[in-house]
C-alpha cells in the first residue's frame, strides 16, 4: 500500500498541489528509468555513475571530499569506488600534498564511459522532444532552470590542503 506524501502547509506563497507534485515525481522517475534503460551503463549502479560524474567534475578528489559531495559515508563510498577501480574507470594516485592519502581521478576509459552514457541518454531525450510542438519545446526549455532549483544541492565546504585529514581504516583493496 502506498502512502500519500506529506505536503507542507501553505506558507503564504504559491505552492504546487499534491496532485501536481505526484505527477512531477512520477514523470521524473519514469524519465530516469527510461534513460537508465537506454544507456550502456546497465552494469553500473546509480551511485557509481554519480561518483564518476563527480570525479569528472571536481577531480582529482580525496575519498572524503568525494563522500562529502555525494553526501554519503566514506565506508559506503569505498564499496562504490571499488568496482570502478577494478574495472579501470577510476585510478587512485598519491596525493602530492599528503602521501598518506590518495586522489581519485577518471581514467581515459572512465571518461569514455561517462561520455558515452551521457550521449545515449541525451539521444533519448532529443528523440522524445521531437514529438513536442515548438511551443512545448519553449515551455520545457523555460522549465529547466526552475527544475534545477529543486535540486537544492549546495556545494560542501572544501577542505583546505595540505590539511591532515583523519583517514578511516583502509581495507586491503584501498592500499
Amino acid at each position: 500500500m502506498t502512502s500519500t506524501p506529506r505536503i507542507p502547509p501553505e506558507t503564504g506563497r504559491d505552492t504546487l498541489s499534491p496532485g501536481t507534485i505526484a505527477r512531477l515525481r512520477l514523470v521524473i522517475a519514469r524519465l530516469n528509468r527510461q534513460m537508465a534503460q537506454a544507456s550502456s551503463a546497465k552494469d553500473l549502479t546509480f551511485a557509481q555513475l554519480s561518483a564518476l560524474a563527480r570525479i569528472e567534475q571536481y577531480g582529482p578528489l580525496r575519498l572524503n571530499e568525494l563522500a562529502a559531495r555525494e553526501r554519503v559515508a566514506v565506508p559506503s563510498l569505498i564499496r562504490t569506488i571499488g568496482p570502478l577501480t577494478a574495472d579501470g574507470l577510476v585510478a587512485k594516485t598519491p596525493d602530492p600534498h599528503d602521501g598518506r592519502c590518495q586522489l581519485l581521478e577518471l581514467t581515459p576509459a572512465g571518461l569514455a564511459a561517462i561520455t558515452r552514457i551521457r550521449q545515449e541518454r541525451s539521444e533519448l531525450l532529443a528523440h522524445g522532444s521531437g514529438r513536442l510542438t515548438p511551443q512545448q519545446c519553449r515551455d520545457l526549455e523555460a522549465a529547466v532552470p526552475v527544475l534545477e532549483l529543486l535540486l537544492d544541492e549546495p556545494e560542501p565546504a572544501q577542505p583546505t590542503r595540505p590539511a591532515q585529514p583523519i583517514q578511516p581504516a583502509q581495507s586491503a583493496e584501498d592500499r
